[in-house]
């Protein structure tokens, strides 16, 4: 089944976006109308994140969710293929003065990143600083082979990819090779049971946090940026660098984390529908 999909996916993507965009409305049709993928998981969180809003105003939400749900899958695919010289057209970054700042006071930056938007093709952030690399933190899929493709997917434009057990030992190592570079870190994902150790109320619900990224700031002392993605039109995007911790070990504890949780509610406030409603974001509650 892997070989037929890798096939299936290197020869359609061979195709312009605008055409691509046509087989994405046609799996909304199917994956919103016939399969309902994860249909009740993502009334529940819309619900419980927007009790304000009426059910017509969620339902709209919805499926403007699962729509870029679909362009996110076929944008992601296009990789593939895309250029260095398309990415730069449809992906726009802004405030790289900053980055340029802390490398020259010799110090990494964390950026904090999440599924909104398309997170993936934030790998090309890589492009703008090429002597200065970008590490995206990452789990392994279960899948041997989708694992080999999504890893393939994302090292195309320069990045690298650390697997999550394995970020602090590659930080101790970078930073005694005297390597300054970027840890893209997911940090919107729901912590196993054992990590919880600290929670924010975060649409409407009490939310356990991952403060990984923050930890390893403060042990570090790399500033912390938040990426903020903005979806201009279909296919087009500006990620924007806004600092959050330029003096980390400065700052109290979980204050990094509940900054950077506050710029995510006011992104998906602004436009729900980017970002991933059928994750199960709130399963672990509070006993």
């Amino acid at each position: 089944m892997y070989y037929i999909f890798y096939a299936f996916a290197w020869v359609i993507t061979l195709f312009p976006l605008r055409v691509l965009y046509l087989l994405s409305d046609f799996c909304f049709l199917i994956l919103y109308y016939i399969v309902g993928y994860r249909k009740k998981v993502t009334r529940t969180n819309l619900r419980n994140s927007f009790p304000e809003k009426s059910e017509k105003e969620r339902r709209k939400i919805e499926r403007r969710f699962y729509r870029y749900f679909c362009d996110l899958f076929v944008e992601t695919l296009k990789l593939m293929h895309m250029s260095k010289k398309q990415m730069n057209r449809r992906m726009v970054y802004i405030n790289g003065e900053f980055m340029a700042e802390q490398y020259a006071k010799g110090k990494s930056v964390m950026l904090m990143t999440s599924h909104y938007g398309n997170w993936e093709w934030t790998s090309s952030f890589s492009m703008f600083y090429p002597d200065k690399p970008v590490y995206q933190v990452y789990r392994r899929l279960k899948s041997k082979n989708f694992d080999r493709f999504m890893y393939s997917l994302r090292v195309r434009f320069g990045a690298k990819n650390i697997e999550k057990n394995e970020t602090l030992r590659a930080m101790v190592r970078l930073r005694n090779e005297s390597k300054l570079c970027m840890f893209g870190m997911l940090s919107d994902q729901t912590p196993s049971p054992n990590n919880i150790h600290h929670r924010v109320n975060f649409l409407n619900q009490d939310t356990p946090v991952i403060t990984g990224t923050e930890q390893l700031a403060k042990k570090f002392d790399y500033p912390v940026v938040y990426v903020s993605v903005t979806r201009v039109k279909r296919g087009y995007y500006k990620c924007e660098v806004v600092p959050i911790a330029v003096e980390p070990t400065k700052m109290k504890e979980f204050e990094i984390t509940e900054i950077y949780t506050r710029m995510l509610e006011d992104a998906i406030r602004k436009a729900p529908e980017y970002w991933l409603w059928t994750h199960k974001r709130w399963k672990h509650k509070r006993k």
